[in-house]
């Protein structure tokens, strides 16, 4: 899992890498380009026409190693530079006298569009909104109509905090190490693109003397999050589970739910459902129990908990008041790992003074609107919810995943995993419902919360990641649950 630390520090992290590797800063700078170059290499071919846009600091740097590395490749490279070139970084100096020649034209002014475009202008450094040459540089290249990628950060977008001012707009962007915390808000994605994450050998060690409560996980050693079964492991070692929620005509969700944890491994999975749901249960889902509902058109509040490893609440569930009778009586009669979604998440929202009655086994899984019930706070401002979430969990000894593209996952001790599985195929009605039934499953099969989480969300986008390779815009909640075994496969998880 990888630490993500603030630009600030980004520098002095250079630092202490280079004197712990015995490298030097421009052993370093050539790492990172030639990482850029063998995913740039792999999806692009020597027929584009480049043009590569360069500041005077290292992030420039970057780009000119960058240009020499594709032109020794067979790419049609052109580069230009942007500030006073005497009074670049020693790095930077360094390698635009590497160029080959005939690839730097004097100018950006006279350099002709192109069908992709490489920004390399800032990187990490920047602290202020763009202006002068450099603004009217961004402006002009944004208007072009080819791709455009940018080197670990999109110019004029700070590292930490929402944009102020013009940004350049990237269809993807190559950052190093670790993704730079404003990368994975929301309101940014028209600058970022698509982001792709390289690593360029730094250890989580030379990270230690960084203080940072974030981190980024991609699936490193996925395996050792998940907990193992042996020869003798039973159904109830598996886990005993319900799932409460369904309501007339939204029966789907609960469906949903109760088909994903099956497929994560539940032992038995029990359903609270109001009456009208019975027969589809019993007839779409062979595996499934059903609670005997005393409502036929609505859930009621009555459940045995005895027994039951982990409760999942709020798929489908309504707010009316027997649903609302039903989260109110869990919440205060059952201690063990409960998930809070949709449904369950509003009706918390409308009884704010039941926040009290939250507890270490609690987690809530809200995506961006339902976050904003919950907490009665609206904003646009990603940073702000980022913090909100980490503030929300501490003072209520819970845990919490905002999801949404890169969803946070927080815990009360304040630390908070960013997600990196997952692709925009995700945005389908359902798709939440299926995190439910998965957490739900691995808190009843014994994972810790944070495991649970960590698990449950990567498996999910992951599975995704693999429906939608076929299926792309046509892709299911579904098809989400139906891949979630071949998502173990693809990480060995036994």
């Amino acid at each position: 899992m990888q630490k993500i630390i603030s630009g600030t520090q980004v520098k002095e992290l250079d630092k202490l890498y280079v004197q712990a590797s015995g490298i030097t800063p421009y052993q370093l700078m050539e790492r990172a380009a030639n990482e850029f170059c063998h995913w740039f290499t792999a999806n692009f071919n020597k027929e584009k026409t480049i043009n590569i846009y360069c500041g005077i600091g290292n992030n420039g740097g970057d780009g000119l190693a960058i240009a020499r590395l594709l032109s020794e490749k067979g790419y049609v490279i052109k580069v230009t530079t942007i500030g006073d070139r005497e009074k670049g970084s020693t790095d930077f100096v360094k390698n635009l006298k590497a160029l080959p020649p005939g690839i730097v034209t004097s100018s950006w002014q006279e350099l002709k569009s192109s069908e992709i475009t490489i920004d390399a202008v800032f990187g990490v450094g920047i602290n202020r909104p763009l202006e002068g040459e450099y603004l009217e540089l961004i402006r002009r290249i944004n208007e072009e109509k080819g791709l455009k990628i940018s080197v670990d950060l999109p110019s004029g977008l700070p590292s930490d905090t929402p944009a102020d001012g013009e940004v350049f707009h990237a269809d993807y962007t190559v950052s190093f190490q670790f993704p730079k915390l404003s990368l994975l808000f929301p309101e940014h994605a028209q600058y970022v693109g698509q982001l792709v994450v390289k690593d360029i050998g730094m250890e989580q060690k030379h990270f230690d003397d960084f203080p940072s409560e974030r981190y980024f996980f991609s699936g490193e050693s996925l395996a050792t999050f998940h907990k193992k079964f042996h020869a003798f492991s039973h159904k109830g070692d598996f886990g005993r589970i319900i799932l409460a929620g369904g309501s007339y005509g939204k029966m789907g969700s609960i469906c949903l739910s109760t088909k994903a944890a099956l497929r994560t491994g539940s032992g038995l999975v029990f359903c609270k459902i109001p009456g009208c749901g019975v027969n589809i249960i019993q007839s779409t889902i062979s595996e499934a129990m059903v609670l005997r509902p005393e409502d036929e058109m609505d859930i009621d509040a009555s459940i045995e908990l005895s027994g039951i490893d982990a409760i999942g609440v709020g798929p489908g569930l309504g707010n009316g008041e027997n649903a609302q009778n039903l989260v109110n009586y869990i919440l205060e009669n059952y201690a063990g790992p409960t998930v809070l979604d949709a449904d369950a998440i509003n009706i918390l929202g409308e009884n704010r003074d039941w926040l009290t009655l939250l507890h270490e086994n609690v987690i809530l899984t809200p995506h961006l609107k339902e976050f904003e019930r919950l907490t009665g706070v609206k904003s646009d401002n990603h940073l702000q919810r980022i913090n909100l979430a980490k503030a929300f969990c501490m003072e209520n000894n819970c845990s919490l995943v905002l999801k949404g593209a890169f969803s946070l996952m927080s815990f009360p001790d304040g630390s908070q995993v960013f997600n990196n599985s997952g692709t925009v195929y995700m945005a389908t009605g359902g798709s939440g419902d299926v995190l439910t039934g998965m957490l739900t499953s691995f808190l009843g099969q014994g994972y810790t919360m944070k495991n649970a989480a960590i698990c449950a969300v990567f498996h999910h986008g992951d599975a995704e990641e693999l429906a939608g390779k076929k299926l792309r815009r046509g892709t299911l909640a579904s098809d989400i649950v139906e891949n979630i075994p071949q998502s173990f496969l693809a990480w060995d998880i036994k």
